[in-house]
C-alpha cells in the first residue's frame, strides 16, 4: 500500500507543534497532567455525536447577525417547524440540541414554543441554547430541559463587537445563577471569539471558577466564509495551550470538554493534541490522531454519539 506522503508530513508536523508547545514550560504540563489523573483517572472520552440532532427555533433567521457566525451555522439545523410536521420521523434514540437564532436583545425565543418543544422533550433528551433568561423563563424551562447550554462572554467590547449587544460578564453571569437555581447549566467559552484576538476569556474563567462550575465547554473561533471574521487568523495555539492548562489546574474538579466548535486542518490536529496533553476530559469530533494520541498518554477511550453536554 502506497503512503499519502502529505498525510504522513501533516501528521508529522502537528506532532512535532504539539512537542514544541508541551515542551515550553514543561512543569506546568505535568501539573495539568498530574491534576488530570489525580482527580478524573485515565478515562477520556471522544465524542462523535452523530445522534444529536439540531433544531432551531428561528429556522434561518437571527436578528443579531453575529461577526463570527451571521446566520450561516443556522443552515445546518432542522427549522423546528419541519421537525414539527413529522415528530414521530424522529430516530426513537435521538438526543436534540434546542437551539436558533437571538432576537435583538440576545435571547434565543426558545419559551414562545413551549408547546412543541414539551411534546419533543417528553420522547427525547434535550440540551437547550437559550441566551440570556430571567427568572421567569427559567422557571419556565425547567420541567422541559436536560441541560442547558449557555454562552459566556467575559468581556464587553466584546460583545459590543461580535453581537452588537452592550453587555457584560455580570449580565452572563446573572443569566448562569438564575439558570443554575432551576436547571443543569453548561457554560461555553469561545476561545478568540474577537477575530482571534483575546476576548476576555480569563476573566471568564475567573467567574466560573469562583462558581465551582461542574463542566465547562471550551469553542475555538472558526474564520467562517460569510461572516465579518471570515479573513480572521483563530487565536495562536500557545495561548489556546495557557488557557487550557491554567483551567485544568484552577478547576482540578470539573469535566473539561473541548467542543465540536472549532477550526480543523492543521490548526485542529494540533488542538487536539494540546486539548488531551493538557488534560482536557473530553474532545468532540477528534481528528484522527486523537485516538492514537489518547493511547500514546497511557487513557482508556470512552467513544461516546450524543452531545458533549449530555454525556
Amino acid at each position: 500500500m502506497r503512503t499519502n506522503t502529505t498525510d504522513v508530513r501533516s501528521v508529522r508536523d502537528a506532532r512535532d507543534e504539539a512537542d514544541a508547545l508541551s515542551q515550553a514550560h514543561p512543569e506546568r504540563w505535568d501539573a495539568a497532567w498530574r491534576t488530570r489523573l489525580a482527580y478524573h483517572g485515565n478515562i477520556v472520552r471522544l465524542d462523535r455525536p452523530v445522534d444529536t440532532i439540531p433544531i432551531s427555533v428561528t429556522g434561518r433567521g437571527c436578528a443579531l447577525h453575529c461577526a463570527h457566525c451571521n446566520g450561516v451555522y443556522l443552515r445546518h439545523m432542522h427549522p423546528l417547524s419541519e421537525v414539527m410536521a413529522a415528530p414521530d420521523q424522529l430516530p426513537a434514540g435521538a438526543d436534540l440540541l434546542i437551539s436558533g437564532g437571538c432576537d435583538r436583545h440576545g435571547r434565543v425565543p426558545v419559551v414562545q414554543h413551549l408547546d412543541a418543544l414539551r411534546q419533543l422533550a417528553d420522547a427525547h433528551p434535550t440540551n437547550w441554547h437559550v441566551g440570556f433568561v430571567g427568572e421567569e423563563e427559567a422557571r419556565a424551562l425547567a420541567p422541559l430541559v436536560d441541560v442547558v447550554s449557555l454562552d459566556i462572554v467575559g468581556d464587553r467590547e466584546t460583545a459590543r463587537e461580535v453581537y452588537g449587544l452592550d453587555v457584560g460578564l455580570d449580565d452572563y453571569m446573572r443569566s448562569l445563577d438564575t439558570l443554575r437555581q432551576h436547571v443543569s447549566v453548561v457554560p461555553h467559552v469561545t476561545i478568540g471569539l474577537r477575530c482571534g484576538a483575546p476576548s476576555g476569556e480569563r476573566a471568564a474563567l475567573d467567574a466560573l471558577a469562583s462558581r465551582e462550575i461542574e463542566r465547562l465547554v471550551y469553542l475555538v473561533l472558526i474564520p467562517t466564509a460569510g461572516t465579518r471574521y471570515a479573513n480572521c487568523d483563530p487565536p495562536p495555539l500557545a495561548e489556546v495551550a495557557d488557557l487550557f492548562l491554567e483551567t485544568r489546574l484552577r478547576m482540578p474538579r470539573a469535566d473539561l470538554i473541548l467542543g465540536c466548535m472549532r477550526p480543523r486542518g492543521h490548526y485542529g490536529r494540533v488542538l487536539d493534541l494540546i486539548a488531551l496533553r493538557s488534560g482536557l476530559n473530553a474532545v468532540v469530533n477528534p481528528n484522527h490522531l486523537a485516538s492514537e494520541e489518547a493511547e500514546a498518554l497511557g487513557l482508556e477511550v470512552a467513544w461516546g454519539t450524543r452531545c458533549c453536554a449530555l454525556d
